[in-house]
């Protein structure tokens, strides 16, 4: 894992403190090589690749990873989740995580995006420290999951003990607005010793008054748009996943522009 007074840059680069993109650090969720594609060229620092954003994200495909390592400019960390739903895994699952966190690592991704919870609540402290070990050089932060804690503070020190380096969190609520007062006190008992990546409903009109409020130094936001399919010819007959019919014909996309727009307003 990085020290706090590094940051990987691109694809095995590295550079110091000095050298730092302008805070705070915009890291950009998004669904599939598009998404990554998109968010590189609107300003991003680092992408979170996933896929099924609707499930709030799952493991992408190693194909899609072989690919972000090909055209990614900007890092992206990768999210190693078997399905939707809660964050309390079986053997089998988690094996497959392990295996994901291993495979990713081989690849050469600059980071893992991982969660595990026990049935009442708390961070899987067994659970999250081997995959820190599996992950080895990588970035590891621990996604959403936190957000499902039952006692935050005490979560965080769990997460320290693993050795995470990161923790995505809307401060348990559904927007950072919301969660603004949690988020401010997690940064201070942060300090150093893990980053606290700030998230939930960010957009150009709040992420500045979030930051302020917050002491901040990362953000995260996914900028989506639905976009009309392309198809000509549509079955109004069936519909796939048990989703409405109409979705099936509608496309959830990384907006290039909102990005920006959302990452000038966190700087300005």
């Amino acid at each position: 894992m990085l020290g706090h007074d590094q940051l990987e840059f691109a694809s095995g680069c590295l550079v110091t403190d000095t050298e730092r993109p302008r805070l705070p650090l915009i890291e950009i969720c998004v669904e599939g090589i598009d998404g990554l594609l998109a968010a590189q060229a609107a300003g991003a620092d680092r992408v979170e690749l996933c896929a099924s954003l609707l499930e709030g994200g799952i493991t992408p495909s190693l194909g899609t990873v072989r690919a972000a390592l090909e055209l990614a400019t900007i890092p992206f960390h990768v999210i190693v989740r078997p399905r939707g739903g809660d964050f309390l895994y079986s053997e089998a699952e988690y094996r497959s995580m392990l295996a994901d966190v291993r495979a990713l690592s081989e690849l050469g991704v600059a980071g893992v995006v991982v969660g595990c919870l026990n049935a009442e609540g708390i961070i899987d402290e067994k659970r999250m420290s081997e995959l820190v070990q599996a992950a080895g050089r990588l970035n590891v932060t621990c996604h959403r999951a936190f957000d499902m804690t039952r006692d935050p503070a005490e979560a965080l020190e769990a997460l320290i003990r693993s050795k995470v380096g990161r923790v995505l969190t809307s401060g348990q609520r559904d927007t950072a607005l919301e969660g603004v007062a949690l988020l401010a006190g997690l940064v201070q008992q942060a300090g150093k010793r893990i980053v606290i990546l700030g998230c939930g409903g960010l957009n150009p009109r709040n992420i500045a008054e979030v930051r302020e409020r917050t002491g901040l130094t990362e953000m995260h936001f996914a900028a989506l748009k639905d976009v009309p399919s392309a198809m000509r010819y549509r079955n109004p007959q069936v519909g796939m996943g048990g989703t409405d019919l109409d979705r099936e014909y509608r496309n959830t996309v990384t907006d290039a522009a909102l990005v920006a727009a959302t990452i000038a307003a966190a700087r300005a």
